[in-house]
């Protein structure tokens, strides 16, 4: 069995996973072995199927970003799914560490995120502006850590690299984040 796959929990409809931070969810223009593929070894594997496997990301996670990642093993699962991710019935909250103390202990970051899709980046702007789309997180500090700060992040909207942008953009970039740090 393959180490990478940490499963959460499992059944015939759906596959939870722990995502170990450096794995892309899907395959992007590098070409490396994804999270997707690993997983479909595992369910190959373990439950010794032929043939092609059938599992589907509900959800993404950025490369960089380590959580609990939802596959769906059948198409009536993501279409299930699907439909409760868009309907927000799904809380989606993470923990992120950051260099700089945020300037308050809680509230709402607002901002137009434009995705540049030739170099993979996000940025954002205060104001409306063409081709941008809305983004609000709610942040709220938990404490300290060692000369970091450990925050809780909830995506109200779900944009490319949001909280990431969301947090370099207020001044308390995510450690470790290359792109945006």
């Amino acid at each position: 069995m393959n180490k990478i796959v940490q499963p959460l929990y499992e059944d015939n409809h759906l596959l939870i996973v722990n995502k170990p931070a450096g794995y892309l969810v899907q395959g992007d223009h590098t070409g490396d072995k994804t999270l997707l593929d690993y997983c479909k070894d595992y369910i190959a594997e373990k439950y010794d199927k032929p043939g092609a496997v059938f599992l589907h990301p509900v959800h993404r996670l950025d490369r960089p970003v380590s959580g609990v990642l939802v596959f769906a093993r059948t198409s009536k699962a993501l279409e299930r799914m699907n439909k409760i991710f868009a309907s927000r019935k799904v809380q989606k909250t993470y923990w992120a560490v950051v260099k700089k103390r945020p300037a308050q202990q809680k509230g709402k970051l607002v901002s137009w995120l434009k995705k540049d899709g030739a170099k993979n980046t996000v940025t954002a702007y205060a104001e409306p502006i063409d081709g941008a789309q809305k983004a609000e997180t709610n942040f709220k500090v938990l404490g300290k850590l060692n000369n970091h700060y450990l925050v809780e992040l909830e995506p109200l909207t779900g944009r490319p690299h949001q909280l990431r942008v969301h947090m370099s953009e207020f001044g308390c970039p995510i450690r470790g984040d290359l792109k945006y740090g």
